[in-house]
């Protein structure tokens, strides 16, 4: 089998995009360098993007530099024109999405990055001399079948996988979990049939087994999300960032392409180990989650609201009284924030704490929010110090010398039943101790929601508790006016 020959510079141009993709990762991790971390990721994928476009060129005998033809130049003015359509949506959805939407729009992308594999992976099938994946039999070399049906297989898994994800993080399908019968029969029977074809496509390259590997593959995807709650989206989409990674790398393998290895690999890796930290956040394991999620077999579990029992409500001037007169205040931020878009005004009241003389911290769940970082994110974008964010396991000793627990719009990340109902679809997973604080604030809007995990909560009706019933933004909003008068 012949492969195409890539020049020295083009290999040095795919390690510095491989070395700027791990800075970019590198960068990433921390708020305060994830900027620099988009601009080296985008610089990598501008030097892939351009080494990958010149080394297809043709390169006559005796020259370092392409000469194209002049349909060359027509093949590459119709690629310029698809990257022009692409970064144009790119940007003009980049510049338009809310905070509250970034969610299902990553699972969008996702779901782009495996119907891309898909469709590469398709291509080469039709097409394979134009691949160099052909070797002197006409056939395409079994290795390269395997890469090529195990990329295909995983990036449709991503794709209608990704799918189910963005149509019940954004409201189209109901969060809670859609149980058929037999699933796990089915879904285990399908992943043998899918492996067995991939097998099967290392004998006989027909198209009926390319085209059954793609079909049960979409099938499977669509069955695997399902099943799964809502509380535990975060983790499908950790887990669809992976599987993306993964094809892609596939797809690399196949055509021979090093940028696609790296890249894939290095999405593929840090999607799985997120995803391990996602699933250890909420004391879950990964097969747990993919096998059910959530509410899987409890159904509604804690569901029932229990509105009847006595709760206590309070007000703007409650809140600015007590936490102005307090020496420590924790803030628990959730979805409810992002939706209400709160973050700002949150920053400004705890400026205003801090004139009073009052200590003010942040914690933030690993899974608060609908995706991993979803809070830390906000945050930043309201230029809230980053040395006044905490994570769980850095905070929760702290709430037992807390004056105040002032949560807005969190629900799931604090609620007891974690801890002590082992009946709850939630038990097991570590939680803020706010039930530890002299005084809490629940800011939320009304008494009937339960979370998105759809389980009550014992800290509405704590005697130390007061409900702040109220748009999270209008509420902050008014405290700051309290703070001020």
């Amino acid at each position: 089998m012949e492969h195409a020959v890539l020049p020295a510079w083009a290999l040095v141009a795919y390690l510095l995009s491989g070395i700027l993709f791990i800075l970019a990762l590198r960068g990433l991790s921390s708020p305060a360098t994830s900027r620099r971390g988009n601009y080296l990721g985008m610089a990598g994928m501008a030097i892939a993007m351009m080494t990958t476009l010149v080394t297809q060129a043709p390169i006559p005998e005796g020259h370092w530099w392409p000469r194209p033809t002049p349909e060359d130049l027509v093949t590459l003015a119709k690629i310029m024109a698809a990257i022009g359509i692409g970064a144009g949506v790119g940007i003009t959805v980049a510049r338009r999405i809310q905070m509250t939407a970034m969610p299902q729009l990553v699972a969008a992308f996702h779901s782009l990055v495996g119907l891309a594999a898909v469709l590469v992976g398709l291509a080469a099938y039709l097409n394979p001399e134009a691949f160099h994946i052909v070797g002197a039999s006409k056939l395409i070399n079994p290795v390269s079948r395997v890469e090529m049906g195990l990329g295909i297989a995983i990036g449709a898994i991503t794709f209608s996988g990704s799918v189910i994800a963005f149509a019940k993080l954004n409201g189209n399908m109901s969060g809670a979990p859609i149980l058929l019968p037999a699933r796990h029969a089915i879904n285990l029977g399908t992943l043998v049939a899918i492996l067995g074809l991939v097998a099967w496509f290392t004998q006989d390259e027909a198209p009926w087994v390319i085209a059954a590997i793609t079909g049960l593959s979409f099938a499977i995807g669509f069955l695997l999300i399902i099943p799964i709650g809502g509380a535990d989206m975060p983790v499908v989409v950790s887990m669809l960032n992976s599987y993306s990674g993964w094809a892609a790398a596939a797809m690399g393998f196949t055509l021979h392409n090093t940028a696609m290895i790296i890249t894939g690999a290095l999405v593929g890796s840090s999607g799985a180990i997120l995803s391990y930290i996602m699933c250890k956040a909420m004391n879950r394991s990964f097969i747990s989650v993919i096998a059910g999620g959530f509410g899987a077999e409890n159904g509604a579990g804690g569901a029932a609201a229990k509105t009847d029992r006595p709760w206590k409500r309070g007000s703007a001037e409650d809140a600015a009284f007590l936490m102005k007169e307090a020496e420590n205040v924790i803030v628990i931020p959730g979805y409810g924030m992002a939706v209400a878009q709160a973050q700002h005004a949150l920053r400004e009241m705890t400026d205003l704490l801090k004139e009073h003389g009052v200590n003010v911290k942040f914690a933030i769940h690993p899974v608060a929010g609908r995706m991993p970082g979803h809070m830390n994110v906000l945050l930043a974008e309201a230029s809230v110090p980053y040395d006044e964010v905490f994570e769980l396991e850095d905070i929760q000793s702290e709430f037992a010398r807390c004056d105040v627990a002032f949560i807005i719009g969190a629900n799931d990340v604090v609620n007891p039943a974690a801890k002590t109902d082992k009946s709850s679809p939630i038990y097991g997973m570590p939680v803020f101790d706010v039930e530890k604080a002299k005084t809490i604030f629940f800011i939320k809007r009304s008494m009937g929601g339960q979370g998105y995990a759809g389980v009550d909560n014992d800290v509405f009706y704590m005697d130390q508790t007061m409900m702040l019933l109220a748009d999270a933004k209008k509420m902050v909003e008014e405290i700051n006016k309290a703070l001020t008068d």
